[in-house]
This record gives C-alpha cells, sequence and structure tokens, in this order.
C-alpha cells in the first residue's frame, strides 16, 4: 500500500499557522493539516497554534507538557496527513526546478508507514475531527471495518476479550456522520440528536415534580428533588464504572461483546459520532425503569415523585452536559470538565468516571490525574 501526496517546503510550512490553516510537522518530514482540531483539543487551540507552521516531534515526546501514545500518532496518520516536508537538498535540487511535486510513502503489511514506526504504549490524549482511514485501520489491527455495519462484525468476531478491550478503546473518527451500526431497519434507533433528550424528557421531569410539589410541603419537595439529584450523580458514577466499564470483568464470548458494545463500546471506539453522544431513548428506558420501580417501592408516592423528578432532571443534565463536553466551546469551568472527559477517553479509560462532576472520582480513587496515562501490559 501506498499514499502519494505533495512534498512541501519550510516556508510553505510556516504560512500555515493560522486558526483558518494550521499545519504541523512531525519527525521534520510529515506534514499534518490540524486545522479542524483546533477546538477539540484537550489543553485548547492555543498550544496548538505556539507551534502552528514548525515541527512538533519535541513536545509532543515531552512528558512535562503533554504525555502522547501510539494511538495519537496513528491518529495523525489516519485523518491529518497532507504532506511531506523537503528536505534542505530537496528543497534545493526539486522544489527549485518543479512547481509541483509528489512523493509515494510505501507502507509496510501492517498498514504503517515503514518510517518513523514507534512504539509508545499509552493511550492519547488528542482528539476529534480526524477522518480514519478505513481500508488502513481494518488492514492494520483487524478488528471492524467501518464501513459496514458493525454490530455483527463484533457478534461474529473471533477474538479475545483482551483485544476487544484494547481495540475499542483505540479512538477511531468515521468522518462522514454515523457509522453504520445495525445496517437495517434498525439503524434509526441508535441514532439519537443531543436535543431529543431535553426535548422528550423535560415535560416528563416537570410533571412529575409537580404531582409531589401539589401533594406535600413545598420546602420539601424542594429537598427531595435535590437528594435526588445528588443522589443521580453516584448513580451516573457507578453505572460509568461498574456497568459501562466492565472490561476485564467482560465474559469472555461474544454475545457479552456485542451488549457491551451497544451500550458503551460504541462511544470509546467513536467517540466523536455527534448522533451517538447521548442515549437513545429505547436503551434508556430499559435502564431506567429497574430505578424507577426502586423509588417507588422505597418511598411514599409523593415524597418518590419528588426525588425521581430531582434524579431524572439529573440524567438530562448528564446527556446534554456530555454532548457539549464532546462538541461545544464551554467556559472555562466546563472546559476543564471537558478536558478531564476527552482524557478519560484518548488517555486513560481505566480512571476518570465522572462525566457531570469529578467529586465521586475523588472520593472513590479514581481521580484523573495529567500524568495517569494508562501502560499497557503487552
Amino acid at each position: 500500500m501506498s499514499k502519494t501526496l505533495p512534498l512541501m517546503s519550510k516556508s510553505t510550512l510556516a504560512k500555515h499557522a493560522t486558526e483558518k490553516s494550521c499545519y504541523v510537522s512531525l519527525y521534520n518530514r510529515k506534514i499534518y493539516d490540524v486545522t479542524g482540531f483546533l477546538e477539540e483539543h484537550p489543553a485548547g487551540s492555543e498550544l496548538i497554534l505556539e507551534y502552528g507552521g514548525k515541527d512538533v516531534t519535541k513536545i509532543l515526546a515531552d512528558e512535562i507538557s503533554h504525555t502522547h501514545s501510539e494511538a495519537a500518532y496513528e491518529m495523525l496518520d489516519d485523518g491529518m496527513l497532507v504532506g511531506y516536508l523537503a528536505t534542505a537538498e530537496e528543497e534545493k535540487e526539486l522544489l527549485s526546478k518543479h512547481k509541483d511535486i509528489t512523493v509515494k510513502f510505501e507502507y509496510d503489511e501492517e498498514g504503517m508507514h515503514n518510517e518513523d514506526v514507534t512504539e509508545f504504549g499509552e493511550i492519547p490524549e488528542d482528539l476529534d475531527h480526524i477522518k480514519t482511514d478505513h481500508r488502513d485501520d481494518f488492514v492494520k489491527h483487524k478488528f471492524l471495518d467501518l464501513d459496514k455495519p458493525l454490530l455483527m462484525q463484533v457478534l461474529r468476531g473471533n477474538f479475545t476479550r483482551e483485544f476487544y478491550i484494547d481495540q475499542i478503546h483505540r479512538p477511531r473518527h468515521y468522518g462522514k456522520g454515523s457509522a453504520p451500526l445495525f445496517g437495517n431497519f434498525l439503524e434509526p434507533l441508535s441514532v439519537t440528536p443531543w436535543y431529543v433528550v431535553p426535548t422528550l424528557w423535560t415535560p416528563f421531569a416537570v410533571y412529575i415534580f409537580s404531582v409531589g410539589l401539589r401533594n406535600m410541603n413545598t420546602i420539601g419537595a424542594f429537598i427531595l428533588f435535590g437528594i435526588g439529584l445528588f443522589v443521580w450523580t453516584l448513580i451516573e458514577y457507578c453505572m460509568h464504572r461498574f456497568l459501562f466499564h466492565l472490561d476485564n470483568n467482560l465474559p469472555q464470548n461474544n454475545i457479552a461483546f456485542t451488549l457491551h458494545f451497544l451500550m458503551h463500546g460504541i462511544h470509546h471506539y467513536l467517540p466523536m459520532d455527534r448522533l451517538r453522544l447521548v442515549m437513545p431513548p429505547a436503551l434508556f428506558i430499559v435502564l431506567c425503569t429497574p430505578f424507577y420501580k426502586l423509588v417507588f417501592a422505597l418511598l411514599p408516592y409523593y415524597w418518590a415523585c419528588a426525588g425521581f423528578a430531582g434524579g431524572f432532571s439529573g440524567y438530562i443534565m448528564y446527556d446534554v452536559t456530555h454532548y457539549m463536553l464532546h462538541h461545544a466551546k464551554l467556559p472555562q469551568y466546563f472546559q476543564d470538565l471537558k478536558t478531564y472527559h476527552l482524557e478519560h477517553h484518548y488517555k486513560n479509560y481505566q480512571l476518570g468516571f465522572g462525566v457531570t462532576s469529578k467529586f465521586w472520582d475523588k472520593v472513590f480513587g479514581t481521580y484523573l490525574n495529567p500524568d495517569d496515562v494508562f501502560q499497557k501490559t503487552n
């Protein structure tokens, strides 16, 4: 396999150093267009713009500034490689004599460039607006073909739990909407625009709280609402950590892999898919029903209405926040949460389970610090 791309001079690279067009080079050879990635960078666009039009080899390898991994470099190659930086000799002998020069670099049998094949062994913190080369990715990893329905590939796959867990935590970026999950009439059930959640569920939350409010002490109703909201933050943490991230405790069979992929695996596999960032209503009803029955079994009816409304409102805020953390430019407090959550995806999926808050991560010792990069055992 090979890829033909233009040869560029250092002066051409240096011209691309703005928000509208930002290029960087790696190993003083590969040139990447990182323009679409600026707003999604966990540490902010300013850090990338500082190196716009320059080589980033040293800063990417600098553990004090940033900790990057093999997958981070793979993602650059998958979606942002736009050219190659000419050496001094090439610039003198080729670019000075010819207007346009393209260069073809051969790949090895695993789908990687023959040059710069380096093992880093860590989960990356970089992301988005990167289009994965579907063909190269499938050839290299032999996991899932992004252009074919994913669910049946997981169900029929011949791989171990360790391989499955490793692969879903190597983020891919489909680059053209949502990758097919079912590939049939069930496909619409798997995608949900973020605004469906507040539009569909807020009226129910308001209604059920009003039932409790009309039939009990006002202060008591609001206290129960607040308690429900607080309890939700714990439920959010526990479900994310113990249900969605079974990971090493996942049963070794394809049915378990498929169920896990439906619940959360696809989100880590395709973390920037805009239509799979909030919970589809059908799946939410399945997961919510046991909590609904438990609350109304433990509490007097009107107390249950007020408390459940608080927890339900917490869920609505959680799903909307989750979408915004992936796709919105946010005020500083939420920008910190965004960095924290994206590091969970691209840096260490075994820490940082809080989405709307870091509180329970601190309580239970799963707080994700900047240097907590996941270390692979193999």
